[in-house]
């Protein structure tokens, strides 16, 4: 079995998981970061990191790491850490085609001894039922016999800056004992605060995928709450604070479920599920909810605005916020988009703005042009969808601004005064 201090690592995939993971390992081991994006890498090679996630100092500390669009530059590597995103389709449905595409990629150069260790969110067996096959296909060699797996799935928060990689305990595993040993040992060597190793690829499959499937429950129950709550004219907020004063009520707030872990990762359970016939009722029920919040959102204020006898149609109103979490530039699932579309349906003018999202890639995903600046007096309605602490900043009274005299003000993420808004979620 390889010494871990003899491993060359090649990162697969350099995103918001990957590049953390790779500048980690790149301080101390021989790593090379791989990313079919070359503008990605160009911009890496400069020291520069477009999500944010690695601050220069960071990247200028990592002197054993090499970035490459070029496969052929991994050969001489010895462990593969696969990173790239598992999204799904238009139909709900786990899409694993980056995923293939990388065991396509990766099994063109995987030698004798070779491990490959995916990071990737999937559903519980999909390594070595999907993954594992391909490697095999494409190289020639046999698994558990010429080359080796494991799983030890990602657990970065974007834009989070206290979580980071290296202080999140890791879950590992192998395909074999020697092999989680090993997978085990390697983390150690950048996870200070530690490895949790499980006894097998399909358990650690599984606990990553409920992590956030738990999550989303949660969620729901408390977006429920607020769906029930509004039509009983009480405060959420007032109700999940009062509650909140029993020692063991958890903290959770209503909101828009979106990212690329909460609002996805719950399909690739279910899906599992389904194929192994099961229906998944509670977990698909808060999905369900979870995703019709966008139009709720959008319902409330086009209601707020007939109070007001304000005009609907050609209104002008201002979305703030278009990433899916605050102070972050992803845009992956974000959910605002949903808000966006219902308002559109009764033909209003939507101005959306966001200083920490990428225009040119919010164009190329969703077709949204965002507005560069904003106006005062110009709106009437505005929603603050996103806490960003630049929108934080401003406070109520600058927000109130950009609006008309009449105009409505919607708090979805609960930063600002009640008694400042016209409605929250």
């Amino acid at each position: 079995m390889l010494n871990v201090d003899d491993s060359k690592i090649c990162i697969v995939g350099l995103g918001y998981v990957g590049l953390p993971l790779a500048v980690e390992f790149g301080k101390q081991i021989h790593t090379i970061g791989f990313d079919i994006n070359s503008a990605r890498i160009k911009e890496l090679v400069n020291g520069k990191d477009s999500t944010l996630e690695v601050e220069e100092e960071l990247l200028a500390q990592a002197t054993n790491l090499k970035y490459t669009d070029n496969l052929q530059d991994t050969r001489d590597c010895n462990i593969y850490i696969v990173t790239v995103p598992t999204p799904i389709d238009e139909f709900k449905t786990p899409d694993l085609t980056p995923l293939i595409s990388a065991s396509k990629a990766i099994g063109q150069v995987l030698n004798k001894n070779d491990i490959v260790i995916y990071e990737s969110t999937v559903y519980p067996g999909a390594t070595e039922e999907v993954c594992i096959p391909v490697l095999e296909q494409v190289s020639g060699l046999t698994f558990n016999t010429d080359f080796f797996a494991g799983y030890s799935p990602e657990r970065i928060n974007p834009g989070d800056k206290e979580h980071r990689v290296t202080n999140i305990l890791k879950v590992t595993s192998g395909s074999t004992p020697e092999v989680a040993d090993f997978v085990d040992q390697l983390y150690r060597k950048v996870i200070i605060a530690g490895t949790h190793k499980a006894s097998s690829i399909k358990v650690a499959e599984a606990a990553k995928v409920i992590e956030n499937t738990q999550r989303d429950v949660n969620i729901a129950l408390v977006n429920e709450l607020s769906l029930i709550f509004d039509r009983l004219g009480i405060d959420t907020l007032e109700v999940l604070e009062a509650a909140g004063t029993k020692w063991n009520f958890l903290p959770f707030r209503p909101g828009l479920v979106g990212g690329h872990c909460i609002g996805v990762d719950p399909y690739y359970l279910t899906h599992k599920a389904q194929a192994v016939g099961y229906h998944p009722e509670v977990i698909l029920s808060g999905r369900r909810i979870n995703d019709g919040m966008g139009p709720y959102v959008a319902e409330s204020v086009i209601k707020l605005m007939m109070r007001k006898r304000i005009h609907v149609v050609d209104s002008n109103i201002l979305i703030m916020g278009l990433t899916f979490k605050e102070n972050c530039p992803d845009i992956r699932n974000t959910r605002v988009v949903d808000v966006i579309a219902e308002l559109e349906t009764y033909h209003a003018n939507i101005d959306v703005y966001d200083p920490w999202a990428d225009p040119d890639e919010v164009k190329h995903e969703y077709g949204i042009s965002l507005t560069d600046q904003l106006e005062s007096n110009k709106y009437d309605a505005i929603i603050l969808a996103v806490s960003h602490k630049d929108f934080i900043e401003m406070g109520a009274e600058e927000i109130r601004s950009l609006g008309k005299k009449n105009s409505i003000l919607y708090d979805v993420k609960y930063v600002l005064d009640k008694n400042a808004v016209d409605g929250r979620l």
